[in-house]
């Protein structure tokens, strides 16, 4: 048995692909995109062997691709070769890292040839793929940690030990520049990869092509698929080709020219639909006409106001930093230039003394030809550094890929180009999310494009068909037909075995019974644990059973007799049921006979008898008692002697910039045409600027003028007198009524630091009763059934749109997870807890405080034990320190520990990291995780 299949053995395929998922935080696209290659491989093995391949092995294997990749026409190479093409800004190079993790570790491959087409991506991609660097591609991958891989470049493979790193089993990852390739190959001469080497006796190339485990790896692929330079990387003749790229075609002199091997098509309209990226935006003046000005005009103009526009986000940035906790963003502009002169011009006007009174002076950069392309880089990528000062980029030629900035938020193209120039290339550089999401905040998710003189051409060209903001076509993998989502609601096992209710789905047309399944079996003796003989196709028990169940829950609100659902079982409870239940019997067929004259042959009718009755209320009650879990009522609120505040504090002004505006900015998003406006408030200009902004900040609920007044206008007066430090007054006033909303919520954020509150105690009420467990419901896809929770979920199949079922301890009978850890933990409860379900919304009357908001809290799971209660949460590693779960597990905590005085046996509070849940654990062992207020 080869290495390699020893390697696979240990590594089963399926779980290195989950976990490689997890560990490296794929997005859904890239994770898609690694399921694409596993499922390549595993419909043609012989990717994996060089062995035989000549042409007619290669069309074989073509044949067998296309029985799962439709579209793919051909590998367009010597050697079989796949595209997966990933929009912009969602992450090309993580994606390789996966690519190259998976390969070694599900089939021991040890050998990559990475490919960069430029020098910028070149040194981009060895810093990534080098340990201990900012975006290491395998940073959780402990494999790649403990032994890190080889970095052979285009600059040292002459004197690295290659030799000995392949008997120590050592990833190796070459990485080449195939600019300098081409370069070398000009006039017929070979590359110098190709000429001998002493180093291992031949010569690298030869080395190379002569491995037997050799893949290769093409990054943004459309640069150079017709270059001299790939003709000869042919020759390396590796197992596979991998490519990736954004664009997935070439343009030549007769137009675009679409790949044919690509598999995997994930276009910039998805990524904006899904939020990976930003949501591009032109901007122009309201009512603008660019034929009354010169070119001259039309620059300072578009000039002026996208500095505007950058100011006002800078504050935006800033206000979203306050308010969450997140890192500050320093945003900053791109001017694109006609040539060297025209960028040589605008900086040195940006840099006077009369563009905005010299506040620019040190703070742009030219970049263009006349900088060395390494140079370049730095400062380009120097730019992302919140404290550095760059705040413009002036640019002759449209940025190439490789300029991986997240911080471009506004584009001011000078630069004569047609529409269609302008969105493809402009936008490519500033499509990346600085937070590596989008934050829900317009501005901090807005890339805006400055262009007055082309704004309808602009808009015009996004909605083109082809388009690559709208263009759905480039998808070549045909989306499955819309699968139909219907609602479910679950019915709880009580009611199943009482005969009393049952779990719809619905949709807008129908309503349609779903078989329950219900185990109530024990797991070790396969005994029945629980029997109901009542005659369940009796109209009259059926009434009676549904009268017990009304008496339960009125027995319930009396906290004098009944403290807990055992109390149920008493004799002089029951016999107070059995009274109630008659009566409510007897009532209702008089009304009934009433209402609708049946005669007396209904109202002679026999009712069930006292004894008939009693036995019902019996074998109703223990089933209830054993099928619901005893949740106390218990409601938490502060007392009325709560004081809150705001502490006297010096503001924090630097970054802030803004400038008086002229005329009214409106913006279209490319993608969904929805036009927003970048105006000045109504302007009131009987209030001075200091009462514009208390006004402002008095519209917050949490600020009270009476008690705060003093601190709002020491805020206001701070806020006022900076802008007096680069604005004349009338400039400050002007300033003020345009923006007085955007500066109270900056002034405001940063109020939030200084907040304090004062609370002598909280009223905290308790019935020692218990509530009625509520029936969730769920959104489901109707062709799907509901799935065993032993099933591990089949690939590419979102956990979320599954509903689980065939549980032996659950109090429902179906339940949804939002991750495969939480189906997971729900079989730790199946085998080891008494009782658990997941509480719908409402079950708990538990809230918290977060930004300045009062949701709901609802547990993942709620579990009864023999010797315990649980509040049990599951949640991703990375997230256990988050402001948000830390307040959650308080408040969760805070209930526990009350719940825990008036009940039966103690509650817990569990805060659960999901790599911790594995099925060699007992429940028991998760008590280490309990959360103590």
């Amino acid at each position: 048995m080869t290495a390699s299949n020893q390697h696979s053995q240990r590594n089963p395929v399926a779980q290195v692909v989950k976990d490689l998922k997890a560990r490296l935080s794929l997005r859904a696209p890239q994770a898609e995109s690694l399921d694409k290659l596993d499922l390549a491989i595993q419909n043609a093995k012989e990717l994996l062997t060089k062995q035989g391949r000549d042409t007619e092995v290669n069309e074989q294997t073509l044949a067998k691709l296309q029985t799962v990749f439709p579209t793919l026409a051909n590998f367009e190479r010597d050697f079989p070769s796949i595209c997966f093409s990933l929009a912009t800004g969602v992450g090309k190079t993580r994606l390789m890292g996966a690519f190259v993790a998976y390969l070694h570790l599900a089939y021991g491959i040890n050998n990559f040839f990475v490919l960069a087409p430029n020098l910028t991506i070149y040194e981009k991609l060895i810093t990534d793929f080098t340990p201990n660097t900012p975006k290491y591609v395998f940073a959780n991958l402990a494999q790649f940690n403990f032994q890190s891989p080889m970095i052979i470049t285009g600059d040292n493979y002459d004197s690295r030990d290659t030799a000995t790193a392949s008997l120590l089993g050592q990833i190796r990852i070459n990485v080449f520049n195939i600019s300098k390739i081409n370069s070398e190959v000009r006039g017929g001469k070979e590359p110098r990869i190709k000429r001998m080497r002493e180093v291992l006796g031949e010569s690298y190339f030869n080395h190379l092509a002569g491995l037997d485990d050799l893949v290769l790896l093409m990054d943004e692929s459309h640069r150079y698929r017709a270059s001299a330079g790939i003709k000869a990387i042919n020759e390396l003749n590796p197992l596979m080709g991998l490519e990736v790229t954004a664009t997935p075609f070439v343009e030549t002199a007769k137009g675009s020219v679409a790949f044919k091997n690509v598999v995997m098509d994930y276009p910039l309209a998805r990524a904006m639909e899904d939020g990976f990226v930003k949501e591009p935006a032109v901007v122009t003046q309201r009512d603008f006409n660019p034929k009354g000005f010169s070119t001259e005009q039309l620059e300072e103009i578009k000039l002026k106001d996208g500095i505007r526009l950058h100011e006002m986000t800078k504050v935006h940035l800033i206000n979203y930093a306050q308010n969450t906790g997140q890192p500050k963003v320093k945003p900053f502009v791109l001017i694109i230039a006609r040539d060297t002169t025209h960028a040589a011009q605008l900086k040195e006007r940006i840099e006077s003394d009369e563009f905005f009174k010299g506040q620019y002076k040190d703070k742009v950069i030219q970049v263009d030809s006349s900088t060395k392309e390494e140079e370049i880089t730095q400062r380009l990528l120097s730019v992302e550094d919140p404290n550095e000062p760059t705040e413009i980029v002036i640019h002759v030629n449209m940025l190439k890929e490789g300029w991986d900035v997240t911080n471009l938020y506004t584009i001011i193209p000078l630069r004569a180009a047609n529409a269609r120039t302008l969105v493809e290339q402009s936008i490519g550089r500033g499509l990346r999310l600085p937070y590596g999401k989008r934050t829900g905040v317009e501005e901090v998710d807005r890339l805006n494009i400055v262009a007055h003189d082309r704004f309808q051409d602009i808009v015009d060209e996004a909605n083109r068909e082809d388009s690559i903001l709208k263009l759905k076509t480039y998808i070549l993998e045909p989306e499955n037909e819309e699968q139909e989502v219907i609602s479910v609601t679950s019915t709880s096992r009580l009611d199943v075995l009482l005969g009393t209710g049952h779990s719809q789905q619905t949709d807008t047309q129908e309503t349609v019974t779903i078989q329950d399944q219900v185990e109530l079996k024990d797991e070790k003796t396969n005994e029945t644990k629980l029997k109901v003989d009542l005659d369940l196709t009796d109209p009259n028990v059926i009434q009676a059973i549904q009268q017990v169940k009304k008496e339960i829950q009125a027995q319930a609100k009396n906290t004098e007799t009944v403290k807990h659902s055992e109390d149920l079982t008493r004799q002089e409870v029951q016999a107070q049921m059995t009274v109630n239940v008659l009566k409510a019997i007897q009532d209702n067929v008089s009304d009934i006979v009433q209402e609708l004259d049946f005669g007396e042959e209904q109202s002679n009718k026999k009712l069930p008898s006292e004894e008939e009755v009693l036995k019902i209320v019996q074998q109703v009650t223990e089933v209830h008692i054993q099928n619901t879990i005893d949740i106390p009522r218990i409601s938490v609120t502060p007392s009325d002697d709560v004081t809150t505040g705001f502490s006297l504090f010096n503001l924090e002004v630097q970054g802030l910039h803004l400038q008086p505006q002229d005329r009214e900015l409106i913006g279209q998003n490319l993608s969904n045409n929805q036009v927003f406006s970048i105006k000045a408030e109504e302007a009131l200009n009987e209030k001075s600027p200091q009462d514009r902004i208390v006004y402002a900040l008095i519209d917050f609920d949490d600020i009270d003028y009476f008690t705060q007044a003093d601190l709002l206008y020491d805020l206001s007066n701070q806020m006022v007198d900076y802008f007096k430090t680069y604005l004349t007054d009338d400039e400050v006033i002007q300033v003020v009524e345009q923006n007085y909303q955007t500066i109270a919520n900056n002034i405001h954020g940063q109020m939030q630091e200084h907040h304090w509150e004062n609370a002598s105690n909280y009223n905290v009420v308790i019935n020692r009763s218990f509530v009625e467990l509520k029936q969730p419901s769920f959104t489901a896809v109707k062709e799907i059934p509901p799935q065993s929770i032993r099933m591990t979920p089949s690939k590419g199949i979102s956990i979320k749109k599954l509903l689980f079922t065939g549980f032996a301890k659950c109090l429902m009978v179906f339940q949804k997870f939002d991750s495969d850890t939480e189906r997971r933990f729900a079989i730790i409860l199946e085998r080891d807890s008494n009782k658990w379900f997941k509480p719908a919304k409402g079950q708990f009357q538990i809230y918290y405080n977060f930004q300045g908001v009062q949701p709901e809290y609802i547990p993942d799971f709620v579990v009864e034990t023999e010797k315990y209660y649980l509040l049990a949460e599951t949640k991703a590693e990375n997230e256990m320190t988050s402001e948000e779960v830390i307040i959650k597990a308080q408040a969760g905590s805070e209930w526990c520990k009350n719940a825990s005085t008036v009940s039966t046996k103690p509650w817990h509070y569990l805060l659960i990291p999901h790599n911790q849940v594995t099925e060699n654990k007992r429940l028991d062992d998760y008590l280490r995780f309990k959360v103590n207020v």
